[in-house]
């Protein structure tokens, strides 16, 4: 399953405990990179948060694996999960054949 991973900051956290924690986290994410749980990793252009695309096998599992990561641990940071599916929308122009140009079967 899919997973999209927005980080939010805590109120109580300083750019000095980031700091402390800094080279731990990336290299947790860089862990969990090479083992194919976060497939993408992004920071937000707005702020500097986080955005992770997980491949987990469902929500608990993503909220397990994301505690283990330091700035979490720490109280730093927490993350919002939202799961994704495919868009089935495109589906529905193929529907039935009726909806298929000529040129397009086979």
């Amino acid at each position: 399953m899919k997973i999209l991973a927005l980080e939010h900051e805590l109120p109580n956290a300083t750019a000095e405990q980031f700091q402390q924690h800094a080279r731990a986290e990336a290299r947790r994410a860089w862990d969990l990179h090479q083992q194919g749980i976060i497939r993408e990793l992004y920071f937000r252009d707005d702020r500097n948060e986080a955005v992770l695309v997980l491949e987990c096998d469902d929500l608990e599992t993503a909220r397990q694996i994301l505690a283990t990561l330091p700035l979490v641990e720490h109280g730093l940071i927490t993350f919002e999960l939202i799961p994704l599916k495919a868009y089935p929308g495109l589906a529905r122009l193929f529907a039935s054949s009726e909806n298929v140009p000529a040129e397009n079967t086979l």
